[in-house]
């Protein structure tokens, strides 16, 4: 057996979890450089500023991340003296904004520290970052095995930030469960990715016992248990499940569809990731022929408002054709149970239209 190391990072999560900043970062050196999305770092910057207020930490320099998680991007920023002169990293704001900074991390071997201003996906936690052209279209995965330092998550923060985000990451992160069920199913694991296909059923539960409740504290900007729990299911369940197993376990049908159907205008204009990734797992499903948990989702998604069918997405059944001649051939069905064919996804499809028109309520 080889020898390796696993990095899983700490958090805190509170409606203070900036405090604990003063505690945790100075061991690492005095000077950051805080990177991050407009809106985020406005959000986040007092507070940020009164946690290290009267101790040897420096915020050098507060810095806009360049609007894309490109490598273009990367490159001006490893330009700024501030980021050569820094100690560490405070990256600030969404999942862009997050891997922008990471890789930057990465590349210039500097210690990284998350602050995820809504919960939309895990890239606050995760060694991974998603890649993308200056245009916004999808480029490659970052692959690395270091992940950031800490996680500060503030709760006050995301509860006021805007439901879509909190909507959409609830269908992202129930779809690593039932991704990572499937493309294991059947494989004898190793402890690793055994730990973490068991721990991404804390992907699903919480979502559907909580989400509901979550939701509408989101809408009413306040913070609760409920909101609580959604957020580590979001942020910290997933990442550490994305953390755990091989690139072949996190994905499946759900993600190899959105990678495919993204390229359809009306997917890029108008609807967020993790909302065609809900849609994408009850393909799954019914691909899988599971009816219990289809009917589980199925019924999660109508209670929320998530995508169903095809019109959600503002799709049509004609526009599948060349959709599903690529999903066919996606690398996130590099691992899977059964072989998944352009006839089997076309036809769970169509039988999940039928499954709409029958269970309308």
């Amino acid at each position: 057996m080889d020898t390796y190391t696993v990095n899983f990072p700490s958090y805190t999560i509170g409606e203070h979890a900036y405090a604990k900043i003063r505690e945790i970062c100075p061991r690492y050196g005095k000077k950051i450089v805080a990177i991050g999305g407009k809106i985020a770092m406005a959000k986040a910057k007092e507070m940020i500023l009164k946690a290290v207020a009267d101790t040897e930490l420096e915020i050098v320099e507060f810095i806009w991340f360049g609007g894309e998680a490109a490598y273009e991007n990367v490159e001006k920023l490893k330009g700024y003296n501030s980021v050569q002169t820094a100690d560490m990293i405070f990256a600030i704001g969404g999942g862009k904004a997050i891997d922008t900074c990471k890789v930057l991390a990465h590349a210039i071997g500097k210690p990284f520290f998350t602050f995820p201003t809504i919960a939309s996906n895990c890239a606050s936690l995760t060694s991974l970052g998603v890649v993308y052209h200056p245009n916004g279209l999808f480029r490659e995965l970052s692959f690395s095995k270091i992940p950031p330092v800490h996680v500060f998550i503030c709760t006050k923060i995301i509860a006021e930030a805007p439901k879509q985000f909190l909507w959409a990451g609830m269908g992202d992160t129930f779809a690593k469960y039932y991704e990572a069920t499937i493309s294991a199913r059947n494989v004898e694991l190793d402890h690793l990715n055994a730990l973490g296909v068991q721990m991404s059923k804390m992907c699903a539960d919480p979502i559907i016992q909580y989400g509901e409740k979550a939701l509408q504290d989101n809408q009413r900007k306040i913070t609760s248990d409920e909101l609580e729990r959604v957020i580590l299911a979001i942020i910290v369940s997933t990442g550490m499940v994305s953390n755990s197993v091989i690139q072949d376990y996190n994905g499946h049908i759900a993600h190899a569809l959105y990678c495919t159907i993204v390229d359809l205008p009306q997917i890029e204009a108008k609807h967020l990731h993790g909302e065609v990734v809900a849609y994408g797992v009850l393909v799954l499903l019914t691909c899988d022929k599971n009816d219990q948990e289809l009917e589980r989702i199925f019924k999660f998604c109508k209670t929320i408002g998530l995508p169903t069918k095809l019109a959600d997405i503002d799709v049509k059944i004609e526009e599948m054709d060349a959709v599903l001649t690529k999903t066919e051939q996606s690398s996130e069905l590099a691992r899977t149970p059964y072989p998944v064919t352009k006839a089997m996804l076309y036809d769970a499809i169509v039988r999940l239209e039928d499954y709409n028109r029958a269970h309308e309520f």
